[in-house]
């Protein structure tokens, strides 16, 4: 159960801007507070969950993301028709939109998020670097200029010195990062991450950092109010990546788990607060660093996201903060109820994020209609979902259906309390990714707690993804007749 702070309602009403298991997760802190809810959805989520645990639903249009979800004047007139006084973003689609912030601050509506400069500087791998260095934020060693050519990027990298990262700057997900580990590699690098950064980003800037060894992604969630009061809540680990996409994240990290490691988590807590504070920075957001494993003690700013994080969940659970009520709360105007001396860490807690995939064909998106659904459920255990029986699983958006989050007295405890809620977790009708993320956190170095981003792709090679065979599919089309009874929940 996470902490309330005030018994006032800051808004009567909000509208979610978004869809899935993040809208669900909105609604729910929502009603909570009792403020009513507007869910928006496209023709391909008509029938979807959080169209009708909203109280209100409106449709922006078509299954095209560009003419729904991501469409400003949709979203500002569904806000205006509905008398909501504010939008949550949620993340992803518009949630980093500076136009979006400033249409609806235009039309007298209250974005739940940081301010458009803040947005503007943030959203900017290079203006975002080049500025918290300014502020004495530790960054990667670099090149970071706009309007370079290939060929200036590729005199310049001597500076650096290989092996080098080409990141885009625009955009994120990983899409356009590249490992060049020679100059006679880099040209034809150059060339890939532009191609890839202008068709994903619409802008193909890319900037160069020294590639750090045996990386571990660390970063911080910090709170800031209207008042001048910027927090931190402690670190997650995000170092189990695959193509530099979460899969399962934790906090605290087990890297901080010593005299010495707590020392850093102080010095990387402040550092995340002064970047935060040096773009006037308001709401909940996340300041995300590098660290090498080799070197634990030495972290580098990577870049800001300004908004809720899809693994917002275990620092609510090492916390007791709702994190989507305080930046309610301060999107009203309200000052901070908390303060960094009360600020205690709880515990351990570890997020697996489940997709509609099929990690035994190379992660290929599925498809297909839930015939029948049993989440995990008791003590310590946490699913952010957006399943449901009957719901169809197209392929229009993200393939990730849920999260799964569990706590522990020890990160021990946790991870066997997440692989004993996985275990649990039964989704027929469509294939996900459930037996691959039972097969990582079973993994040794995984278990203790010797993380790195690199770890899965080095891993991926010998893990055995069986599937359902004969036995399966033969309960299964006996539960879905109704031959036999289906198990109690939780069972």
């Amino acid at each position: 159960m996470t902490a309330t702070t005030a018994s006032v309602r800051p808004f009567a009403k909000v509208l979610v801007a978004n869809r899935g298991e993040i809208a669900c997760r909105v609604i729910r802190t929502l009603r909570r507070l009792g403020i009513s809810s507007v869910a928006v959805y496209s023709d391909a989520d008509a029938g979807a969950r959080h169209v009708h645990e909203a109280d209100e639903a409106v449709r922006i249009g078509p299954a095209a993301a560009a003419q729904s979800y991501l469409s400003i004047p949709a979203i500002v007139d569904a806000a205006r028709a509905t008398g909501a006084e504010a939008v949550h973003p949620g993340y992803g689609f518009l949630s980093e939109n500076a136009e979006l912030a400033r249409a609806l601050a235009d039309a007298g509506i209250v974005f739940v998020g940081p301010g458009a400069e803040a947005l503007a500087v943030m959203g900017d791998k290079i203006r975002a670097k080049n500025h918290v260095a300014g502020y004495g934020v530790p960054v990667i060693p670099g090149v970071a200029e706009p309007g370079l050519t290939d060929a200036e990027l590729i005199e310049r990298a001597a500076e650096v010195g290989f092996p080098i990262l080409i990141k885009p700057s625009a955009g994120g997900g990983g899409k356009g990062m590249t490992a060049v580990e020679s100059a006679a590699d880099l040209p034809a690098a150059l060339a890939t991450a532009r191609r890839v950064a202008t068709a994903a980003f619409g802008d193909g800037t890319l900037l160069l950092e020294r590639l750090v060894r045996a990386p571990r992604h660390i970063e911080v969630q910090v709170l800031a109010d209207t008042h001048g009061t910027t927090i931190h809540l402690g670190e997650r680990e995000c170092s189990l990546q695959r193509r530099h996409q979460k899969v399962i994240e934790e906090a605290p990290s087990p890297l901080f788990a010593t005299d010495q490691g707590a020392r850093t988590r102080d010095r990387i807590g402040a550092a995340a607060c002064e970047a935060a504070r040096s773009v006037g920075y308001v709401g909940a957001g996340t300041v995300e660093f590098l660290v090498s494993d080799e070197a634990p003690d030495e972290f580098f700013f990577m870049e800001m996201n300004t908004r809720l994080q899809v693994e917002h969940p275990v620092t609510e659970m090492v916390t007791g903060i709702d994190l989507v009520e305080q930046q309610l709360r301060v999107a009203a105007g309200e000052p901070l109820a908390l303060r960094q001396e009360e600020i205690r860490l709880d515990g351990h807690a570890i997020e697996a994020r489940i997709y509609a995939e099929v990690p035994a064909r190379g992660f290929l998106p599925a498809t297909g209609t839930v015939a029948l659904l049993q989440e995990p459920a008791g003590e310590h255990v946490r699913v952010d979902s957006s399943l449901e029986p009957g719901l169809a699983i197209g392929s229009d958006y993200d393939p990730m259906l849920a999260k799964c989050i569990a706590w522990g007295r020890t990160r021990g405890e946790a991870l066997g309390t997440l692989d004993a809620a996985l275990g649990r977790y039964t989704v027929l009708g469509v294939e996900t990714n459930i037996e691959y993320l039972r097969l990582l956190l079973a993994d040794e170095d995984v278990r203790a707690g010797r993380l790195e981003t690199t770890l899965i792709e080095r891993r991926l090679p010998g893990l055995s993804f069986r599937g359902p065979g004969e036995a399966e599919y033969a309960a299964a089309a006996a539960l879905a007749d109704g031959a036999v009874p289906a198990p109690a929940s939780g069972a």
